[in-house]
């Protein structure tokens, strides 16, 4: 790392040579694991951002500090047809990452022995850059967002994401507890683990730290990964929100949005979000983005990461919110499945719906980008279950609406074009806020 510390760049090397991270067997999928695979879906941030669905066939994706793979086979499954790179500063690491996407089959995969600040030497440009649990061990983080905004194409996308130094205040603490007692002297292994797992097992259970950190599995010899991870972890270090939109803008990049932006909705908060107290309720809408994150953080420090997408400044058009669109624009729609509903899985609970009669709830099967179950009639449903087969004009599926309800349910009158267009025009809006559908006005 340019302008790093040369000794901590080498101890955090030795660290994951010793303890290749993460340590997921070579033959385990992440096929199953729906909304892993939505997060490192292009499809997402694309469309968050660009308000456009994106195929992934031939893109490049680059796992920045791949470490064993593990993430660049969720890259890979989650992101069909396109080529992954990885690079790490772990030789290790790397072996065990190229085992891996050739056990799954994957071909197209290249790893690389490399810091983030050499990534020029690739000669590649990537559409997206995946930068997980890394960013934090630069001297500053502005430094890794330069080197891979470097290489990323112009509408590319990068996620990446910091420590919290509030949320992980305890764990900070006790890395300071370990260095004053030489634990970080030489690259901890296994006699620092066993020495750490001594003094915290001699603790009284009432002392801060072991209570805020300490766990009776920690003291297993399988603890290792955990130990290192938080404990003994080399060049750890934790930012603000303002710190992490410091680094964005210091690097030339504009955030984008948090990778699990419902979970930082500031209104949450609120015991009754519509009815805030008189000053709140003036102020908030007017907060920025950067204005909101802040406060969020300050009440609520529970995210351990502040993981975010970022790319280079906007240059398009703005797109209106879906909610304050006008009839015209609904006719150019198509309207998609999000990639993760495009399931044998998915498509056969769409049909037991139908068969028995019963609304469904998305959120079992796609719920990271909500907290509350998201149900749908069978009216929905049957709607749904055609974009299965493909993305479907909305006037399309506004005809479909039409021949399955032609009525009324209370009047019995005939229910015109134009109404099932309102009628599904509600349906979408609500969906796309959790991005079960994506309406893409291309």
């Amino acid at each position: 790392m340019k302008n790093a510390s040369v000794e901590v760049t080498e101890k955090i090397r030795q660290q994951f040579d010793f303890g290749p991270y993460p340590r997921v067997p070579v033959n385990k999928s992440p096929k199953e694991e729906a909304n892993l695979l939505f997060i490192h879906n292009l499809v997402t941030p694309y469309y968050l951002r660009n308000q456009k669905v994106i195929s992934t066939e031939g893109k490049v994706i680059l796992d920045a500090g791949c470490g064993t793979g593990y993430k660049s086979l969720v890259l890979a499954e989650a992101n069909p047809g396109a080529q992954i790179v990885g690079v790490d500063l772990s030789a290790k690491s790397v072996e065990l990452a190229r085992e891996r996407l050739k056990y799954h089959g994957f071909e197209n995969a290249q790893f690389e022995v490399l810091g983030i600040e050499d990534l020029l030497s690739l000669g590649l440009e990537f559409d997206y850059i995946n930068c997980d649990e890394v960013l934090y061990l630069f001297p500053d983080p502005a430094i890794g967002l330069q080197a891979m905004k470097s290489v990323l194409k112009p509408e590319g996308i990068i996620r990446a994401n910091l420590h919290s130094s509030l949320q992980r205040v305890s764990y900070f603490r006790a890395q300071q507890v370990f260095q004053i007692m030489g634990l970080f002297d030489s690259n901890p292994e296994e006699l620092e683990i066993g020495l750490l797992q001594e003094v915290m097992k001699a603790l009284k259970d009432g002392v801060a730290l072991k209570a805020q950190t300490w766990r009776p599995e920690l003291e297993r010899e399988d603890a290792q990964d955990e130990i290192l991870m938080n404990f003994l972890f080399q060049g750890d270090k934790g930012y603000t929100i303002s710190e992490m939109f410091t680094a964005i803008q210091e690097a030339d990049l504009e955030f984008s949005s948090m990778t699990n932006w419902r979970q930082w909705s500031l209104l949450d908060l609120f015991k009754q979000p519509d009815d805030l107290p008189a000053f709140l309720g003036l102020s908030l809408p007017g907060a920025s983005a950067e204005e909101q994150l802040c406060l969020f953080e300050l009440l609520h420090p529970v995210h351990r990461l502040l993981d975010f997408w970022c790319a280079h400044p906007s240059q398009n058009s703005f797109v209106a919110p879906v909610a304050e669109w006008e009839p015209s624009d609904w006719v150019q729609v198509q309207v998609h499945l999000h990639p993760q509903l495009l399931t044998a899985k998915v498509k056969e609970a769409f049909m037991e719906s139908l068969r028995e009669q019963k609304p469904l709830d998305l959120r079992a099967y796609l719920s990271a980008p909500t907290k509350a179950s998201v149900f749908v009639d069978t009216l929905a449903v049957s709607c749904l279950l055609a974009l299965q087969d493909g993305p479907q004009a909305f006037t399309t599926l506004a005809e479909r609406w039409l021949q399955l309800r032609p009525r009324d349910l209370i009047t019995l009158e005939s229910i015109t074009l134009e109404m099932a267009f309102v009628e599904l025009q509600q349906l979408l809006t609500r969906l796309d806020i959790f991005l079960c559908v994506l309406l893409d006005v291309s």
